[in-house]
């Protein structure tokens, strides 16, 4: 817990900073706060939550500004996100969820990285390859930002650990290449009453939808858990990265909205895009 000996120390170390529009805020430097968390015991992202609570802004969000309010900020250094995979998809949502801020990430995925991967996948590189994905993006993000706390789960997600790995996450969002999987995942959503961000990719073209408990959900998009097939479009259509990309950057965005209780989700409806044309179509899931 921050004392009011910590909280004293951040207020002196603040600096009169300007934003590129011209309007004046309060920041904190990186260095100081680390400094501030080796003095104090704390760690780095209590200092940057109690540094919030004044109004004064870690540098590193200095352009989350105007976008995103220092409670919106606060917040989101508050809340955990389960990914379930950190392949194509899962890696950049990752590193997008870091950058950002949102305080604690749970990654989940049993595969391994190989050469197949390096066209999209955000973490692997020809220096990793055979190492466990979600243990390269763990040290990779800890790089990024160490404020964040990342915990890997190296296992394939089941029916039967679905529950158990999804925790007490604030929102789970859906990197899978399997359908049944998929389904897998928001049975246990509901169970835990999580809502679920679910994205899927193929070539060009991507999908994107966010579930909450009580949604009649990917039921619509899927049919029943029983028939689901195994793997969707992506067997012949592949994953080009740019696509991945993209939808993973929309992905993330989503599941930001969810963390801070905004409007204007994806909810009941669903996104389809294809870059080949290119269009964007949003359809209601009524």
């Amino acid at each position: 817990m921050t004392t009011p000996d910590a909280h004293a120390r951040i207020k002196a170390r603040a600096v009169r900073r300007i934003h590129p529009d011209g309007s004046i805020y309060q920041g904190l430097s990186f260095e100081d706060a680390r400094h501030l968390a080796c003095e104090t015991g704390l760690p780095p992202r209590e200092i940057d939550i109690a540094a919030l609570e004044h109004h004064i802004l870690p540098e590193r969000y200095a352009r989350n500004a105007h976008s995103l309010s220092s409670e919106d900020q606060r917040l989101l250094l508050t809340r955990e996100c389960c990914i379930v995979g950190a392949g194509g998809l899962g890696g950049t949502v990752a590193e997008v969820l870091a950058r950002i801020g949102v305080g604690r990430l749970h990654l989940i995925d049993g595969d391994r990285f190989e050469a197949h991967n390096l066209n999209r996948q955000r973490f692997a590189h020809t220096g990793n390859l055979g190492r466990p994905k979600v243990k390269e993006a763990r040290e990779a993000i800890t790089r990024i930002n160490p404020t964040v706390s990342v915990t890997a789960s190296a296992v394939f997600l089941s029916a039967e650990n679905a529950q158990a790995l999804i925790g007490d996450a604030d929102v789970v969002i859906d990197c899978l290449d399997r359908l049944d999987s998929r389904l897998v995942l928001q049975a246990a959503c509901r169970i835990r009453q999580v809502p679920l961000v679910s994205a899927a990719v193929a070539g060009m073209a991507g999908q994107l939808t966010v579930v909450f408990p009580e949604d009649a959900g990917l039921e619509r998009l899927l049919g029943d858990i029983g028939n689901a097939e195994a793997r969707g479009a992506e067997t012949h259509l592949g994953n080009l990265s740019f696509a991945v990309s993209a939808l993973a950057s929309m992905e993330a965005a989503e599941a930001v909205k969810v963390l801070m209780g905004r409007s204007g989700l994806l909810r009941n409806r669903l996104l389809l895009f294809d870059l080949a044309e290119p269009y964007f179509e949003i359809i209601a899931l009524e």
